[in-house]
């Protein structure tokens, strides 16, 4: 570990960090460049903790002791900037005063994943990284084994997604699924049933299945607004429902996403606490 004062908040050194509140430059260059941002101390631990390597470090200097340990180990370069030059740098206030570039690791193999789950969840064209990051902390925190992401769905390791996640999507295993219908073929070769979270006329009851659920569950959930895609539903064994009260249709995706985890969990009468939700 090698630490550096930062005198130029417009170094190539701190490259990585320019313009995070540029949607669309972040989403181009994380994937192309392998990198992904990981912001506070404590998700900086996590991602340590998973096995990944960081590129380079930009904190103020009093996160510094919380991380040293953590960092000793690798040749990486620590730039420590006060809140002024981290504001310039990324375009925000950095809050939590830590952030750390990290390399991103490979993509692991869908059949691998499935191999031994009972709960996964597919997320399929899901835009909003909030959104994204709130489903994977109810993944961890109540109990689902993998998180499937279609193409079009929003990175999970995009800065915004880990830090709501608090983390946990550098915990929870997950992969991309191939377009519909191959990945419907993929979860029924494993001996998953495939659920899709929607409105329909003959949708079941989310009471009525977890009375009696299937042993294996693919859960599908749909983008904001539009909703599960036809192939999507088409791919489906069954539509469940969520049951609504004072006319109110459907809740927010990652709000669905938490109840419906809830109700299907395999023991829901574990604690919910620890790493995967402390704030």
């Amino acid at each position: 570990m090698h630490i550096e004062r930062v005198r130029d908040a417009a170094s190539d050194e701190v490259a990585d960090y320019a313009r995070l509140t540029d949607v669309a430059l972040r989403s181009a260059h994380e994937p192309a460049e392998g990198l992904y941002i990981a912001e506070s101390a404590k998700v900086i631990r996590r991602a340590i903790g998973a096995g990944h390597r960081p590129r380079s470090v930009l904190m103020e200097e009093k996160w510094l002791p919380g991380l040293e340990q953590s960092l000793a180990p690798f040749d990486v370069t620590v730039h420590l900037a006060d809140a002024d030059q981290l504001e310039a740098i990324t375009g925000y206030r950095v809050h939590r005063g830590a952030l750390a570039a990290f390399h991103r690791p490979a993509t692991p193999d869908p059949a691998a994943l499935l191999e031994g789950a009972r709960r996964v969840v597919v997320l399929e064209d899901i835009v909003d990284h909030t959104n994204v990051g709130a489903i994977f902390r109810s993944v961890a925190a109540l109990g689902a084994d993998a998180v499937f992401v279609s193409p079009r769905c929003a990175d999970p390791l995009y800065r915004r997604s880990v830090r709501v996640s608090m983390g946990t999507v550098l915990q929870v295993p997950w992969t991309r699924l191939p377009e519909w219908p191959d990945a419907a073929a993929l979860l029924h070769a494993h001996g998953f049933s495939i659920l899709a979270l929607a409105l329909a006329d003959d949708a079941v009851s989310l009471r009525a299945l977890a009375a009696d659920p299937p042993e294996r569950l693919a859960l599908v959930f749909g983008a904001e607004g539009d909703g599960l895609s036809r192939s999507a539903l088409g791919a489906a064994d069954q539509v469940v429902t969520i049951p609504m009260a004072h006319g109110v249709d459907s809740l927010n995706v990652a709000a669905a996403a938490a109840v419906v985890l809830y109700a299907l969990a395999v023991d829901s009468t574990t604690a919910v606490d620890g790493e995967a939700t402390d704030a």
